[in-house]
Formats: C-alpha cells, structure tokens, sequence
C-alpha cells in the first residue's frame, strides 16, 4: 500500500487567504465585460489567465491589454494573509520527509508579489509551480501530474490540497489523494471531489490524514 511521499498544495484560498480579494476583482471584470455570465468569477476559479481568457474572452481581444493591465495593478496591492495553520502544518510534512510543492495557476509575475510579503516560502516548499510549468491548466491534471513527476512520484503517492472546484478536478483526474478546504465553496459543493474536507489546517494533524490515506 502507498504512503504519502508527497504534498502539493494550491495555493489561493490553501495557502494563502485571498479568494475572497479575486472574487471582488473578477465578478467587477465579469460584469463590465460579461454580463451575460452573472456567475463569471465562480466560473473561473483556479484557472489560468491564458484559459479565461482563450474561453471567455475570445470576442475581445482589444481589451484584453486593459484587463491585464487592472489585474497587475490589483494584485501588487492585495494582501496575502495565511489561512490558518497552513504554515505549522507544512512544517510538521517537512519534519517527517514529505515533499512539499505549491502547483498554482497564477503566474511568475504574481508569485513576484507573493515572494515580496511571504519571503520564507521558499523554506517551506521544495518545488514552487506556475503557470509557465504546464501547458493545460485545471480542471486538467497536467499540474499535478507535473508536481509529482517533479519528485519522481506516481500521483498515487501524493496528497493535493485544492479549494476551488476546476481544482479539486485536477486532483482527482491525477489519481492523488484530494484534501478540500472549504475556505471558497461550501462543503456540500467540495465534499463529491475529494477524500477529505477540511475548514482549514487547524483542523487537519498529519495523524489524521495518514490513516485516511491508508484506509
């Protein structure tokens, strides 16, 4: 039976606490360039840029360039607070051998912003994967298909963190052991695509996850 050797963790609305902030901003965009999706930043969570825009946003090239241009601006002056426990929990992985990874579908441009207010990431990660590092983004598995490449893991051996529903996807289409958070949808929504769910990491112990796994 296998064990878990690996974690890859999202990292809007696992790591950091900041869905809420991307909700304000894309249900603004979606209503002033898609008011024929009333639930667009729903719609799009867990995505990357290049996917919203190749299937929302095909009819609009020209805006494109301002859409960006708001998105920069707005995410050089977000917050970026921890969801409680994330950081103790990946401590104690770390502690007992387990691989960690954020696999994100932000891009370099906004872990720039993330590195500047969370400099200690890097000790806390061994791998950190953007949108640069694969070429289908979730609801597809490359992602995590890459993350445990990455560790020279089957998916099988790894545990994926995810909140958002194209995210949980991933994870299940990889064939990893999914952990929901309910920090961006409501456990009834999250519950069908995954293991376990969780509110956050205060409520999750390695003990815990390990005999869920080889259960």
């Amino acid at each position: 039976m296998p064990t878990i050797r690996a974690a890859l963790f999202d990292l809007d609305g696992v790591i950091i606490d900041t869905e809420s902030q991307y909700s304000g901003f894309w249900g603004a965009i979606g209503r002033e360039f898609r008011p024929d999706v009333p639930d667009f930043a729903e719609r799009i969570k867990g995505t990357t840029l290049e996917s919203i825009y190749n299937n929302w946003f095909t009819h609009l090239q020209d805006e494109l360039p301002e859409i960006t241009r708001r998105l920069n601006d707005f995410e050089r002056q977000m917050q970026y607070p921890y969801i409680n426990g994330a950081c103790n929990f990946i401590k104690t992985l770390r502690k007992v051998g387990i691989k960690t990874a954020i696999v994100t579908a932000s891009n370099d441009l906004k872990m720039q912003g993330v590195h500047r207010a969370h400099p200690e990431l890097t000790s806390l990660f061994d791998r950190i994967l953007t949108s640069e590092d694969y070429a289908t983004g979730k609801p597809a598995p490359d992602c995590y298909l890459e993350g445990a490449r990455g560790f020279g893991l089957s998916p099988e051996e790894c545990v994926v963190f995810e909140d958002s529903i194209n995210g949980l996807r991933a994870g299940c289409e990889s064939g990893a052991y999914v952990v929901a958070l309910t920090t961006t949808n409501p456990l009834e929504a999250v519950a069908p695509l995954a293991h376990t769910v969780v509110k956050d990491f205060e409520e999750l112990t390695l003990d815990t996850m390990l005999r869920s796994f080889t259960a």
